[in-house]
């Protein structure tokens, strides 16, 4: 006995890596269903070796299925999730909309998975942003042994974080950049992002940060411990898939690198690669396609009392969107709805 399970935004780069994930994993589904908007109704999606044609999301019936995971941005989560909801179905939402909800679980399992049983409350749970979900997954052990304090971060974030447009453009502006007839303009970034980087990703706040930056920090502070202290830069880079992030860690107690490189090779969903020699870490290319979280460059930071560089690495349509969604579901299966 499976489950009876829908993928909204099936046609996105979010919703086909969701369904692919599904599959890979041989989550235990009953039925499926792909949901899209009226402009892509009727497009296929591959689910393993099927093929299925995408269902109206503005009129689909939500009652007696069992979870939904939406990938359909901020704006229709707010109108189709509170329906899907109200219908019994369990939404695992992609978007930023409830990640600040004091009343809707922030998930990522493999840090906080008891944060599931708060999902009642309004039968939604949300997915972190992607920069995010990679660094906790780092960060949660090592504060388990040492305490973090403080966590300085500086992200380098691929263009298919801004979905397919993102991807897009970075592809037409290089392809431009050797065609001198060519010109290619940003749209869906502020700068052309071919052989080049953008210090700004999402929108400038008040004191200064990007929305962004903002959400590592709270988002850190919900998932893991509302004592870490956090500051991040975030930047976009001409890479296609991969985030990748310089980490400085201050702790509370002393961690010794060897020791650190010990817990992290321990902890679930991570993988550590690092060698002190050319070529002895992860960059974002070699992680496309890969569940885990790359841990590389781990080090002592001699500046503090007790602090520790490292770099991460992940796939983000993949751990920090995708998988995280579909890990989720697992959990909330295995915990509490326990059908499969």
């Amino acid at each position: 006995m499976g489950y009876r399970v829908v993928v909204a935004g099936a046609t996105g780069n979010v919703g086909r890596e969701m369904l692919n994930i599904l599959a890979e994993r041989q989550f235990p589904v009953d039925e499926i269903a792909a949901l899209a908007s009226r402009k892509s109704l009727g497009t296929e999606v591959s689910f393993g070796d099927k093929t299925i044609k995408t269902q109206d999301l503005d009129t689909f019936d939500f009652t007696s299925w069992d979870m939904a995971l939406f990938a359909i941005g901020s704006d229709a989560t707010k109108i189709y999730a509170p329906k899907a909801a109200a219908a019994g179905c369990v939404v695992i939402d992609n978007s930023s909309l409830y990640r600040y909800d004091p009343e809707i679980p922030l998930i990522v399992p493999e840090v906080n998975p008891q944060a599931v049983h708060g999902y009642a409350k309004k039968n939604i749970i949300a997915n972190p942003n992607c920069s995010t979900a990679q660094m906790v997954v780092a960060l949660k052990p090592l504060h388990d042994r040492a305490t973090i304090k403080r966590v300085v971060v500086s992200t380098y974030q691929s263009v298919s974080g801004a979905g397919k447009e993102g991807m897009d453009e970075l592809w037409e502006q290089t392809k431009a950049v050797y065609n001198p007839t060519s010109d290619v303009p940003p749209k869906k970034f502020q700068k052309e992002i071919a052989f080049n980087v953008i210090p700004h990703i999402d929108v400038f706040m008040e004191d200064g940060s990007t929305k962004e930056e903002w959400k590592m920090v709270a988002e850190t502070k919900k998932i893991v411990d509302p004592s870490i202290k956090v500051t991040a830069t975030c930047v976009r880079v001409p890479v296609f898939v991969g985030h990748s992030e310089a980490i400085n860690i201050e702790f509370e107690e002393f961690l010794d690198e060897d020791e650190a490189r010990d817990i992290l090779r321990e902890a679930p969903g991570i993988m550590v690669i690092d060698k002190r020699e050319p070529g002895g870490y992860v960059t974002p290319k070699e992680c496309v396609g890969d569940f885990a979280t790359f841990i590389s460059r781990i080090r002592q930071d001699s500046t503090v009392e007790n602090g520790l560089n490292l770099w991460c690495v992940s796939d983000n349509l993949r751990k920090g969107a995708a998988l995280n969604a579909v890990q989720i579901a697992e959990l909330l299966g295995r915990e509490v709805l326990k059908k499969g």
